[in-house]
């Protein structure tokens, strides 16, 4: 057998689920940053002007949203509480329009790789044989942080970062977080899906050693134009979280770092609003926003 016929016989073989054998299309997994369009890589805007379909989950910003053609955009995202589609759905629909021959796009908020599922989505579309390429992100794990004036880290205070979900899947027998060894770390704990279940792992770890008024900070909505930014102590964060109203999408930043943002924030641009506790005073001469409010 010829190289050529070697080559032939391989193309045959992996397409052969195919709908006709021939013109599939390829899947562009994408991280679309945190939020802000202008934190879009200049790949990702490209890949998203050629695409013939966008599959978009909920969190990229609107701003970046509504950038894609509403005739060429699909909602397969999820909210926490509410309406959701199942990744299964994802999975296949990703299949099924690479094999009508569309460039699709499968837009994901940070980077497709950190917690974002796109591992699954990878590995369903090598198994039905459809190419696919991998467009990095910027996570919202770093980004959040640091439009927030919130360094990962620092070399006065952390020389270690650890990313965390805290939404895993709900049919796990138990958690694969060890909170113990992450409060021994004495690095910095940045948790991503995490409002809801913040009461849950404060209180591990609490109970794991980590100092009471240890300074954490909830960003919500990162980069988006409506960020809100606020801080806390272990101790008292699930009570500003209740106060300040803090929802999804947001992330828990956690040890001494997340205190940096009070002493930078009236020099900070572009930093969110401090979401005000109740019944505190809510002085707006007192720093605020950084050039926000």
């Amino acid at each position: 057998m010829t190289g050529d016929d070697q080559r032939a016989g391989a193309d045959e073989h992996s397409n052969d689920d195919a709908t006709d054998g021939d013109g599939l299309g390829t899947v562009h997994l994408v991280g679309s940053g945190p939020g802000d369009p202008e934190l879009l890589t200049m790949k990702a805007a490209r890949l998203i002007d050629e695409a013939d379909v966008v599959l978009h989950d909920k969190l990229p910003g609107p701003e970046i949203l509504e950038m894609i053609p509403v005739e060429k955009r699909e909602d397969v995202g999820k909210r926490a509480g509410g309406e959701w589609t199942p990744q299964e759905y994802t999975n296949n629909r990703l299949v099924e329009l690479a094999r009508e021959g569309k460039d699709v796009v499968r837009l994901k908020g940070g980077d497709p790789f950190v917690f974002g599922r796109g591992g699954e989505e990878m590995e369903h579309l090598a198994d039905n044989g459809i190419p696919f390429e991998v467009v990095p992100g910027i996570t919202s794990a770093v980004a959040g942080a640091g439009a927030a004036g919130i360094p990962v880290t620092h070399r006065d205070h952390v020389s270690s970062v650890s990313f965390v979900t805290g939404h895993e899947d709900p049919t796990k027998d138990e958690s694969a977080v060890d909170w113990d060894a992450l409060a021994a770390t004495g690095g910095t704990l940045v948790v991503l899906m995490g409002v809801g279940k913040l009461p849950l792992y404060t209180a591990e770890l609490r109970e794991a050693g980590l100092a009471g008024d240890t300074p954490v900070a909830l960003i919500e909505r990162a980069t988006w134009p409506d960020m809100r930014v606020a801080t806390g102590t272990l101790d008292t964060i699930v009570d500003v979280r209740d106060e300040t109203d803090i929802e999804p999408p947001a992330i828990t930043v956690i040890g001494e770092v997340a205190a940096t943002r009070d002493r930078v924030k009236g020099f900070l641009q572009g930093g969110g609003a401090d979401a005000i506790e109740a019944g505190a005073d809510a002085n707006p001469t007192s720093g605020g926003a950084g050039g926000d409010e």
